[in-house]
């Protein structure tokens, strides 16, 4: 992949990060959390193993915020302009055994790049929002075995298990 895919930081440009494969996969979650944590009617997010995720420069800081699972989720947010980067959805990691990082599309340096493969939680997306009939749709959450690639899936299954 090359390097102008991989980056990516936070607004002030004190947070560098590289990401060292592909996506597993990326989604669009309309969830009412994920609207009132980015201020917008969805998130974006590049799902990958945390192992493939290389802090480059700059300091983080990880706050634990509130989930409906009751897991919650590790936020990564860069200590001095606080844009979140990446979180960590510890009910994933545990039914998982594997941490994989929720990275903020918008924080790539080319973002356009990735765009979603699947929108989740639809039954709470905004109405005036658009979505191509060609790209998958899920009221909630959906089976992995049944979305993924067989290729994200073996990857998944080969990543070292990690705790929570």
């Amino acid at each position: 992949m090359p390097d102008d895919l991989q980056m990516g930081g936070c607004s002030c440009g004190r947070v560098r990060y590289r990401l060292r494969d592909t996506p597993l996969i990326v989604h669009a979650c309309h969830c009412r959390m994920c609207q009132r944590l980015s201020g917008s009617t969805n998130a974006v997010n590049v799902l990958i193993e945390a192992s493939k995720v290389e802090l480059e420069s700059g300091e983080v800081t990880q706050k634990l915020a509130f989930t409906p699972s009751g897991r919650g989720q590790l936020i990564t947010r860069c200590a001095d302009c606080q844009v979140a980067v990446w979180s960590e959805y510890l009910i994933f990691t545990a039914r998982r055994g594997v941490a994989v990082r929720f990275i903020r599309a918008g924080t790539l340096d080319r973002p356009d790049r990735f765009p979603p493969d699947v929108h989740i939680y639809a039954e709470t997306m905004q109405d005036h929002f658009l979505v191509s009939p060609d790209i998958p749709q899920f009221p909630k959450f959906y089976d992995l075995a049944k979305v993924w690639s067989p290729s994200s899936l073996k990857r998944l299954s080969r990543a070292k298990p990690d705790a929570a």
